[in-house]
């Protein structure tokens, strides 16, 4: 049977991950959310991590400097980009980090969006942004939906958020469980929380919740209390695979078989290193590139990088990683994209 796109329509697959109960959603252990790969054991050797990074001095600045990077790699985003032309194909902008605006279908969406300067509960300390944010929220166009992944600082910043609920009051969240009342505390009227694999119609466009392999805190006593996800947006003749906070597993194919093969996928590609720590949370450039392969993605863009020092990679590295991946794989650089914060392309 097919879809109104013209996609053949995948019959769900159910996973049951031992010691987990799940019916065809995130598994769950007691109150806690878990991922559907049991093996990876994310964040064993946290204090070793920090132990060696300090004593390397790590990340290094960029090879040319912070300055020289922040000019080489941001633009002024133009919102209005296409529109004069008549351009009725999506088009997408990167806005650093995991922020990625999409227009399409006559809407703006927005993913994961943090414009602030750090990326940390705290306004003194913690991750500071090396490029500066391309807009504030008063100079996005008007927000349809946002799009939330995970509640990692980096992902989900309370500033942000009120101020896309100050200037942009008809933006409806959408969320993985558990994060509704932290959104409406913040002020958000409208708000979905979705499981894996659970959609919401939002004027006309299917938004569809999926799995991601990552984990879930904002404080100490608050490790997988909420969900972390993915997401696909699909209109008819086009779908867009937004990948959050992701370490690889072969079961993120699930994706295309389940939803089609994405016309556009944001694939994250920093805050990788010392792989032995982050390789079951974060993929590496190689990854990504296997992701675009494996869920057969015509178009990808990266995002999580270039923005905030989190690992222990340079800002400067996963660009090239990235390339030495393409040139390896025979991908060519048009179909897996390098952009700067706040320029646009069209789908």
């Amino acid at each position: 049977m097919n879809d109104e796109s013209g996609r053949k329509q995948q019959t769900p697959r159910r996973h049951v991950t031992p010691g987990a109960a799940v019916v065809d959603g995130a598994p769950r252990r007691g109150s806690h959310f878990a991922n559907a790969d049991p093996h990876p054991r994310i964040g064993n050797g946290f204090w070793r991590w920090q132990r060696e990074r300090r004593a390397a001095g790590l990340p290094h600045a960029p090879a040319d400097g912070y300055a020289a990077f922040a000019e080489r790699w941001r633009t002024t985003p133009d919102f209005a980009y296409g529109l004069e032309a008549g351009v009725t194909r999506p088009v997408v902008w990167w806005l650093g980090h995991a922020t990625v605006l999409l227009r399409v279908g006559g809407l703006h969406l927005i993913t994961d969006p943090h414009l602030g300067r750090r990326a940390s509960p705290l306004a003194f300390a913690g991750p500071v942004r090396r490029v500066p944010a391309p807009a504030r929220a008063e100079e996005l166009p008007p927000l349809d939906a946002v799009l939330v992944s995970h509640n990692h600082y980096d992902h989900l910043d309370a500033a942000s958020v009120r101020a896309i609920l100050h200037h942009h009051p008809r933006a409806t969240f959408y969320a993985p469980l558990g994060l509704g009342d932290w959104l409406r505390r913040r002020g958000a009227a409208r708000v979905h929380e979705l499981d894996w694999w659970q959609c919401r119609q939002h004027d006309g466009v299917e938004l569809h919740c999926v799995p991601a392999q990552h984990w879930s805190a904002r404080g100490i006593f608050d490790r997988n209390r909420t969900l972390w996800c993915g997401w696909v947006v699909r209109t008819p003749g086009f779908s867009f695979w937004f990948a959050g906070d992701t370490g690889y597993t072969p079961r993120l194919a699930d994706i295309a078989e389940r939803l089609g093969s994405p016309d556009l996928a944001a694939l994250p590609i920093g805050a990788y290193e010392p792989r032995w720590f982050m390789r079951p949370q974060h993929v590496d450039p190689p990854e990504a590139v296997r992701l675009h392969e494996e869920l057969r993605v015509a178009r990808s863009l990266a995002v999580h990088w270039g923005t905030f020092e989190l690992a222990d990679d340079s800002l400067d590295r996963p660009a090239a990683a990235l390339r030495g991946a393409l040139a390896l794989t025979g991908v060519s650089e048009d179909a897996f994209w390098l952009v700067r914060q706040g320029e646009a392309r069209v789908v």
